[in-house]
């Protein structure tokens, strides 16, 4: 067993404990983020660093530990409270923190038995962040607390980026960032000897201060994206923030101009993404946006809060109007890329074949970029349920009369293919067949595996000509037969059917329920009229 399994194992342990007052897997990994920065910010105030705290006097780990009984309890409330009113990375972990363990021995056992006893800033920091990641994924495997949806498998994240191949001095964002699996990736794979042998000391410090954005909509997990990183020593530390903001404000800058300069240097930021372009480009694109199709968006106000409102996002970057999220973040994606950028995106099944706004999405992408590759995912693999997936390749590319888009190379891996969390895993070494016929060293070298002589092939690629020409510009490819139509014995589990069943008649319902919403809108604003 790893070091950072049996942490993973000790602090899970104490969470069954916490279980029987009540408290989720959730709330569970929150309160570890709020004390886990506290001890750490504490520790580097101790000898070899001796650097200054971050934390306001009398509320850091020193005023915690000299605590007991309800009187611990009742200070660690107010110094959430309080440190949820600072700015910069205090501000973006403790915003609108709450205490979730209301017994104070409880409290104290976790915050003195598991936490201090360890010295978390000497734990390496493979351990350190893999023994966090391995809690973020216990809290998704919770499916009762819809965390899952937060959570891409490893095996496909790591494939993806190895496809995209990041370089040192690139820039990387993630736009529906969740907590943080496609950045720690792109990190773990250009920190790697093997692909970037010679590193130099700019290019470390642009890595962990320039290289890697992320924007996620909901703050409670942004909180734990930017725990996250700090813990696999990506942005800047609370002590180098607190030191800018000195020297800011000594320099003449009002505290709310110093505040604001130390926000734009955090990694990861809670906002819609959607909601407007914004001034930065990047050389590469990871995500997987969220799933689901609904008529309104979320938006988030001045003060934090978020509020549903009907509405699609007009913006003049895009090809279409709609209220699709996923195909409005093929289109923010394309925008947000720098000049010959790379994105690859997790899409659902609809993106490929939607009429309307879909199709007019699809055909300007196959022209105005280099829509390369396209990679069928199995079913099984997410945590959310009943999901047919697929992850979309493609290059920005300038202005030009003839289409971008010469071939399109479509990777079958759903026919035939059978997956579940539980019994059957898909690991890293399912997906070598595809990061090999991709082949990130020269992707315009690629030979297909399927011809009318190898049907079974799973790797065959699709003239422009021909993918304009099919009705809507589908790009729901597939040719393989399904042996599961053909022979009862090989037929998916009762459950996955019947997950899938359920998946379609929720997607149906969602569309007649924005159907719906439309016509209600549309008779109000006519009552109002009148």
């Amino acid at each position: 067993m790893s070091d950072a399994d049996t942490l993973v194992n000790k602090l899970w342990s104490y969470c069954n404990v916490l279980r029987d007052d009540g408290l989720s897997y959730g709330d569970y990994t929150e309160q570890l983020t709020y004390l886990l920065f506290l001890k750490m910010a504490d520790e580097y105030t101790k000898p070899p660093w001796k650097r200054p705290s971050p934390i306001p006097e009398g509320y850091d780990w020193p005023a915690l530990m000299s605590k007991d009984g309800d009187a611990l309890e009742v200070h660690y409330r107010k110094t959430l409270e309080h440190l949820g009113k600072q700015h910069g990375l205090l501000g973006l972990v403790f915003r609108k923190a709450h205490n979730k363990i209301s017994d104070p021995a409880k409290l104290r056992r976790l915050i003195a038995d598991l936490i201090d006893r360890e010295k978390w800033v000497m734990v390496n920091v493979d351990v350190k962040g893999d023994t966090y990641e391995g809690l973020l994924e216990k809290n998704a495997q919770d499916t009762k607390s819809g965390a899952g949806q937060y959570f891409t498998p490893r095996s496909l994240i790591d494939a993806m980026v190895e496809c995209i191949r990041p370089q040192p001095g690139e820039t990387i964002i993630d736009p529906a960032c969740g907590t943080g699996g496609f950045l720690l990736a792109a990190h773990a794979y250009l920190t790697n000897p093997e692909h970037n042998p010679n590193l130099t000391r700019e290019d470390r410090e642009h890595l962990r201060l320039d290289a890697l954005r992320g924007v996620e909509i909901v703050h409670s997990v942004t909180r734990l994206c930017a725990m996250n990183l700090m813990l696999h020593g990506v942005g800047p530390t609370p002590q180098e923030l607190e030191q800018l903001r000195r020297d800011l404000i000594a320099d003449g800058h009002k505290e709310d101009e110093a505040d604001a300069a130390i926000d734009e240097r955090l990694p990861v930021r809670t906002d819609d993404a959607l909601r407007e372009l914004g001034t930065d480009r990047y050389k590469i694109i990871l995500a997987n946006p969220p799933f689901g199709k609904k008529s309104s968006i979320m938006v988030v106000t001045e003060e934090g809060e978020t509020d549903r409102q009907k509405v699609s996002y007009e913006r003049e970057d895009f090809w279409a109007s709609t209220t699709n999220k996923q195909l409005n973040f093929v289109q923010h994606a394309k925008s947000l890329l720098d000049m010959h950028g790379r994105a690859a995106l997790v899409v659902p099944d609809n993106v490929l074949f939607e009429g309307g706004a879909g199709e007019t999405v699809r055909r300007q992408l196959l022209r105005e970029c280099d829509c390369h590759t396209l990679l069928r995912l199995p079913t099984g693999i997410f945590y959310a349920q009943g999901v047919k997936a697929n992850v979309l390749f493609f290059d920005r590319k300038p202005a030009a009369k003839e289409p971008w888009t010469r071939k399109l190379w479509v990777f079958d891996l759903r026919t035939n293919k059978h997956f579940t969390l539980k019994t059957k895993r898909m690991k890293r070494s399912d997906l070598d067949e595809f990061v090999e016929v991709y082949n990130p060293e020269n992707r315009h070298e690629r030979v297909g595996t399927w011809s009318e002589e190898s049907p079974e092939g799973r790797w065959r690629a699709y003239d422009y000509d021909d993918l304009v020409a099919r009705e809507k510009c589908s790009l729901d490819l597939f040719w393989l037969r399904d042996d599961s139509l053909l022979d009862a014995e090989n037929l998916p589990d009762p459950d996955e059917i019947a997950e899938e069943i359920a998946e379609d008649l929720r997607s149906a319902l969602e569309q007649i329920e924005e159907i719906l919403g439309d016509l209600q809108a549309g008779a109000g604003s006519s009552m109002e009229a009148m």
